[in-house]
């Protein structure tokens, strides 16, 4: 649990680390996971003595930048979701198209 957190805060981090371990992932996992998420929002609510920039002043969450802050930068759909979406318009030859091909058949 981060130190000087408040009840609501314990709370917060115990449901989201035996969350994250229904989930699947390792005990040491779902702790950095819990207290990573629990560390943020008391940021944001200013209950922390130092916070990064990140943390008080995005207004959006990781999946929603969607790669963003990676060091390759936002990739767009995937391949799968390219060719989902080639299926449901029946595109002659999605089978053998690869990603950027798909884009193109796309109209991407």
């Amino acid at each position: 649990m981060p130190a000087g957190a408040n009840k609501k805060r314990e709370r917060q981090y115990e449901h989201i680390k035996e969350s994250q371990q229904d989930r699947g992932a390792p005990e040491g996992r779902a702790e950095e996971i819990a207290a990573r998420t629990v560390n943020k929002q008391r940021a944001r609510a200013g209950e922390s003595k130092t916070a990064s920039r990140t943390s008080t002043q995005d207004s959006k969450s990781a999946y929603q930048r969607g790669g963003e802050r990676s060091h390759r930068g936002a990739q767009g759909p995937t391949k799968d979701q390219l060719y989902a979406e080639a299926r449901k318009k029946n595109v002659e030859g999605r089978s053998s198209m690869n990603k950027q091909q798909l884009r193109e058949a796309l109209g991407r």
